[in-house]
């Protein structure tokens, strides 16, 4: 049997993605995990693909943009607090954040994030403006 867990934001981001964003790592369980991303205003996040992980976002605050392409469909979809969105399997995917506040979302990995190697760096839609 699984213990409970419980846990707060951290204050400060854990890590920095492959995409550039900032992340909080928070809680797992066997069948997936969670995550906060935050892009600062203004910013862009570099294009990745996964390996093995599919995603679902919820965005928190902020406004901008989510680029996807799988194949030879794509679309670009508006983000703002409340929007819930899906990253298939080996989606390319991009995201940007507009000038007048931090992008801020959860999401949760499935399975859990694997590792540095999950993300693969591809050509997106805008040029990043990450480190």
């Amino acid at each position: 049997m699984t213990e409970f867990s419980t846990m707060r934001l951290p204050p400060m981001p854990d890590v920095t993605a492959p995409d550039g964003s900032g992340v909080r790592i928070l809680l797992g369980l066997s069948g997936g995990g969670m995550a906060h991303f935050e892009l600062s205003p203004g910013q862009t996040s570099k294009a990745v693909t996964h390996r093995t992980v599919e995603e679902i976002w919820f965005c928190l605050s902020g406004r901008g943009e989510m680029w996807r392409k799988q194949a030879d469909r794509e679309e670009i979809v508006s983000l703002e607090p409340g929007v819930c969105l899906t990253i298939p399997l080996k989606t390319h995917f991009q995201f940007r954040s507009c000038d007048d506040g931090s992008l801020t979302a959860v999401a949760i990995t499935m399975p859990p994030w694997p590792g540095e190697d999950e993300a693969i760096i591809v050509p997106g839609k805008w040029e990043p403006t990450v480190a």
